[in-house]
C-alpha cells in the first residue's frame, strides 16, 4: 500500500510536467509523461521524499541526482533540465520551508565566506577545465568553430574595446578572478591595471601571472572588499566587472554603485558584465546551497535603473545569453573529461553536482530562463567617444 502511494504521488506530481514525452521507471513499473515519444527516461532508483519535492522540485530532484536516488538514460542530463526549465512556472518552492536557504548574510566577512567556497576550491582543480586564460565567465563565439580559448580571448578583446582604453589611463577590475583582463588591458592598451578579488586562491595565481608578464610595475591586485576601495583613495578612467555583480546581494546594490561612482572620474566608462534573472526573487535552491552561497541575480531594470540613482548614463547594453550556452557546454564538455580525476579527489557526489551546475546552467541560458548582458555606461556626460558603436 505504502508503494502504490508513493508511485501514485510522485507520478501525479510529475505528470504536471508533460509539454515534453518522457518516461519514468519506478518500482519495476514504467509510466509515460505527456504524449508521443519520449524524449528521455528518468529511472528512481529509490523515492524522493513528498516534503522535498513540495519545499523546492528543483533541489529535490537535484539532491536526489546527486546521491544517485535518479539517473537519466535514452537521453542526456542537459535535455532533462531543459525541458523542466521550459515549464518553470509548475515548479514548486516554498521559500518558508527553505528560508534558512534564502537568507544569507551580506556583511563583509560573510560574503568573503561564501565567495571563498566556491574561488578558492583550488586553482588545480579549476585549471583542469576552464581553458589556459583561466576565464571563469562568458565567453564570446566570433565564430561556431572558435575554441573555448578563442572565444575567451575575443570576450576580453571585445570588452577591452568597449571600454575604448587609451595609454596611461587606469583601469579598475571588480571582482578580477585570475587576473587575464588587466594583463591584456597593460600589454595591449599600454594601461595601469588595478584588481580586487576576494579569493585568496585568484589572488595567489595572480601575482604569479603578473610577475611572469613582466608587468609588476603596471598591474596590481589586491586581496580587497570593492567596499573598502574607495578609503584608499584611488581614482581611475575606467571601471570593468565580469562575473562579480551576481555576488554582490540586492541589500548592497546601491553601495556597489556609490562605490563605483566614487572611484571612476568624471566622463569615464563603467562596464558591468553580469548573469541577468527575468524576476527579482531569489528562486534557485539548488545554486544557494551548493555553488554560490548567497548568490543573487539581479535583473536588468535593476542595473540600469540604480545608474540613473547615481551619475551613470548607460550608452549600451548587449545580452551574450546564446555565447554564455555555448561556454557552458564546452566547460561541461571539459569537465567530463576529468571525472575521474576529480571523483578520486572529491567523490561521485561532488561530480554529479558540478554535472548538474555546468549543463543546468546551460539549459538555464538556452531557454531564456536566465540572461546575461553587458551593460556600458559613462559617469555623467561624454561627447568625445565615437558617435556610433567603435566595437
Amino acid at each position: 500500500m505504502f508503494k502504490e502511494l508513493m508511485d501514485s504521488f510522485l507520478i501525479h506530481y510529475l505528470s504536471h510536467f508533460d509539454k515534453y514525452p518522457f518516461n519514468i521507471e519506478l518500482h519495476g513499473d514504467t509510466y509515460r509523461i505527456g504524449d508521443g515519444e519520449p524524449r528521455f527516461t528518468i529511472v528512481v532508483n529509490k523515492d524522493i521524499p513528498k516534503k522535498d519535492l513540495m519545499a523546492s522540485t528543483s533541489l529535490a530532484l537535484a539532491e536526489a541526482y546527486m546521491r544517485g536516488d535518479i539517473a537519466v538514460k535514452d537521453g542526456d542530463l542537459f535535455t532533462v533540465i531543459a525541458c523542466l526549465l521550459e515549464q518553470a512556472d509548475r515548479i514548486t518552492l516554498d521559500r518558508h520551508a527553505l528560508k534558512d536557504l534564502f537568507s544569507f548574510s551580506e556583511k563583509k566577512r560573510d560574503q568573503a565566506k561564501q565567495v571563498s567556497s566556491h574561488y578558492d576550491l583550488g586553482n588545480d582543480f579549476y585549471k583542469l577545465w576552464l581553458d589556459p586564460t583561466l576565464s571563469y565567465s562568458c565567453a564570446y563565439f566570433k565564430s561556431e568553430d572558435d575554441s573555448l580559448e578563442t572565444a575567451q580571448r575575443n570576450k576580453v578583446d571585445y570588452i577591452l574595446k568597449k571600454l575604448y582604453l587609451k595609454p596611461g589611463m587606469k583601469l579598475l577590475d571588480i571582482g578580477c578572478g585570475w587576473g587575464y583582463l588587466l594583463l591584456e588591458a597593460a600589454k595591449k592598451y599600454g594601461v595601469k591595471g588595478y584588481g580586487c578579488t576576494l579569493s585568496k586562491e585568484q589572488w595567489k595565481m595572480g601575482q604569479l601571472r603578473i610577475h611572469a608578464a613582466g608587468l609588476d610595475d603596471q598591474v596590481t591586485i589586491d586581496l580587497i572588499d570593492y567596499r573598502d576601495l574607495p578609503e584608499k583613495g584611488l581614482t581611475f578612467d575606467r571601471i570593468v566587472s565580469v562575473g562579480m555583480m551576481e555576488h554582490v546581494g540586492r541589500n548592497n546594490y546601491q553601495t556597489y554603485y556609490e562605490c563605483a561612482n566614487a572611484l571612476l572620474r568624471d566622463g569615464g566608462l563603467f562596464l558591468l558584465h553580469s548573469i541577468t534573472g527575468n524576476d527579482e526573487k531569489m528562486s534557485d535552491s539548488f545554486m544557494r546551497k551548493y555553488i554560490f552561497p548567497g548568490g543573487m541575480l539581479p535583473s536588468l531594470r535593476e542595473l540600469v535603473s540604480i545608474a540613473y540613482d547615481h551619475a551613470f548614463r548607460v550608452q549600451d547594453v548587449e545580452s551574450l545569453r546564446r555565447h554564455y550556452y555555448k561556454t557552458l557546454l564546452c566547460w561541461y564538455k571539459n569537465f567530463q573529461a576529468v571525472h575521474e580525476q576529480v571523483r578520486d579527489w572529491k567523490g561521485e557526489e561532488f561530480v554529479r553536482m558540478w554535472d548538474i551546475y555546468l549543463v543546468g546552467c546551460a539549459a538555464a541560458f538556452y531557454t531564456g530562463y536566465i540572461d546575461i548582458h553587458q551593460v556600458l555606461m559613462t559617469k555623467g556626460t561624454n561627447n568625445e567617444l565615437p558617435m556610433t558603436r567603435w566595437y
